[in-house]
């Protein structure tokens, strides 16, 4: 019989799903990492929270360990990595508190309206301040949305219950699906003039970090009111209090912060500021909800081998899994090229096999096209719910086969439509086993995708490669490879270079001053 433990505290309902599948449970919490560390070698599942952290020095002594699921979305506590190296899925519950989340959002807006925690702090002293606390209604005010994913899609609907407007900042947010969630699709600078309400809906990556910066702060409406329980660093909280002092800034209030546990911070104290400790996923129906799910989801895998919300492994089956497993990194891999290097709402994605890759069973691929795609933009994708967060994006998925050979035995193709038209990149297997690409927009080249590199697209010229050389060489970039296509002689040109260490964003800027240089930018695989 398989043996779970639960290492952090949890709904009871977790455990008595587990028994009543025929998984054995221990429910022991608040251990050391020591005193977990000698005893999850007997066990095959382990449940946790937050407060246990899953490390690689824990995994070593797990000799048995199979899964383990994580109730809740994050899984910064998990050493992924290491959890794959020691062939244990790690699963979540990716939208198990989504609503809570979503509400704790609307909590805080009309906290912020109306003054609600100063108000009660001034009666409770006996003063009675009426005239003090003149708030503002919510009715027929403009709510920016920056994010309208699962989250941001829910915080939508209940501010147009509200009879507030809605327009939403969301480079992948497609007309169609603005229309069905019944906002306006803007820019993001259009969002700041016009909001009254901005709440933060979007994960921190590259992209997201500081995206409310003192600059953009700056062009906010005078007296906005910005709401925050997604992730710290998503706005500059020294910039925001500055705007608080100044009285630009109406109010904010922010359930997560750049450094947490947050038990010091500048903006404390700071007029027209509300704070909540990471609230968000923090109701009784959220906690019973996700360890309901993780419950469910663990013991489907001991048991009968099935896997739902797996962060490191896609769903497959034992007889499957050796032989897809190259294609997915493939396919992975060219979608992940093909998001980071698309700007704007994506449609449509199609899925083209060609040659051998056509007899494999095309699910698996398609989801490790979408995972690769979908998390440039938000860290909850895995290879299970990937199609389900692209159709909730507006994204239509199209799938190809070609069973004839073209120039590969086996290829396959990745293509996006953007505003600016149809845009692809093609890879296929050296030796049944290595992945490259081998077509980057209609330009051949041939190229390994892994670890940091840097995407150039030139103009075909003497002398270019030595001057990007030579600008890497002076910056201590060291090159791993050098891979170059072009369409044709003098025309435009393609380089990818990968390299020892990420590209920083300064010397992305002195190649985009190189002369010839269309476009620059960092990948990472």
């Amino acid at each position: 019989m398989p043996k779970v433990l639960i290492s952090d505290k949890m709904d009871p309902k977790a455990a008595q799903i587990f028994r009543e599948r025929g998984v054995e449970v221990d429910e022991i919490t608040g251990k050391t990492p020591d005193e977990l560390k000698a005893i999850i070698g007997q066990y095959d599942g382990l449940a946790i929270r937050s407060s246990t952290k899953v490390t690689k020095d824990i995994l070593s002594a797990a000799t048995n360990l199979k899964v383990v699921g994580r109730a809740g979305i994050g899984v910064d506590n998990v050493d992924i990595p290491a959890a794959s190296a020691a062939g244990v899925v790690v699963m979540n519950t990716p939208f198990g508190n989504s609503i809570t989340t979503a509400e704790h959002a609307i909590a805080l807006m009309f906290a912020l309206a109306r003054d609600l925690p100063e108000a009660d702090k001034s009666t409770q002293a006996g003063k009675w301040e009426k005239n003090r606390f003149m708030g503002v209604e919510v009715t027929g005010k403009t709510l920016g949305l920056i994010g309208a994913g699962n989250i941001g899609s829910i915080v939508a609907d209940r501010a147009l219950g509200l009879r507030m407007k809605v327009v939403a900042f969301d480079p992948f947010l497609s007309p169609e699906r603005a229309i069905e969630l019944g906002v306006e699709k803007v820019e993001l600078d259009d969002l700041l003039a016009r909001a009254d309400f901005i709440t933060l809906h979007t994960p921190l990556t590259d992209q997201t970090r500081n995206i409310l910066s003192a600059e953009a702060l700056a062009k906010t409406k005078k007296g906005v009111r910005i709401v925050n329980c997604a992730r710290g660093g998503l706005i500059d909280e020294a910039a925001l209090k500055e705007g608080l002092d100044s009285g630009h800034i109406g109010g904010a209030a922010l359930d997560v912060f750049v450094s947490e546990p947050a038990k010091e911070s500048p903006l404390f104290g700071t007029p027209n500021f509300i704070s909540t400790p990471h609230l968000g996923a923090s109701t009784s129906e959220a906690q019973v909800n996700v360890a309901i799910q993780v419950a469910e989801q663990m013991a489907d895998y001991l048991v009968s081998g099935g896997i739902t919300n797996a962060l490191n492994v896609p769903s497959l089956s034992a007889e499957e899994a050796p032989r897809l497993k190259p294609y997915m990194a493939l396919a992975e891999k060219l979608g992940s090229l093909v998001g980071q290097l698309t700007r704007g709402a994506v449609p449509r994605i199609s899925i083209h096999t060609e040659g051998a890759a056509t007899e494999l069973n095309a699910k698996p691929i398609v989801s490790a096209v979408l995972h690769g795609f979908l998390r440039t933009q938000t860290d909850t994708v895995n290879m299970v719910n990937a199609p389900l967060l692209a159709k909730e994006r507006g994204i239509e998925v199209r799938e190809v086969k070609t069973e004839r050979e073209g120039d590969y035995h086996t290829l396959l193709r990745v293509s996006v439509k953007t505003d600016a038209g149809e845009r692809s990149v093609a890879g296929t297997l050296f030796g049944d086993a290595a992945p490259r690409v081998v077509e980057l927009f209609g330009i051949k080249v041939e190229a390994d995708l892994a670890g940091p590199m840097l995407y150039v697209v030139n103009e075909d010229a003497p002398g270019f490669i030595g001057r990007i050389g030579s600008l890497l060489g002076q910056a201590g970039v060291n090159i791993g490879t050098f891979h170059l296509g072009r369409r044709t002689a003098g025309g435009e040109a393609v380089l990818l270079l990968s390299v020892d260490e990420p590209v920083t964003p300064e010397l992305i800027a002195q190649v985009r001053d190189l002369a010839g240089v269309k476009t620059a930018m960092a990948l990472a695989f």
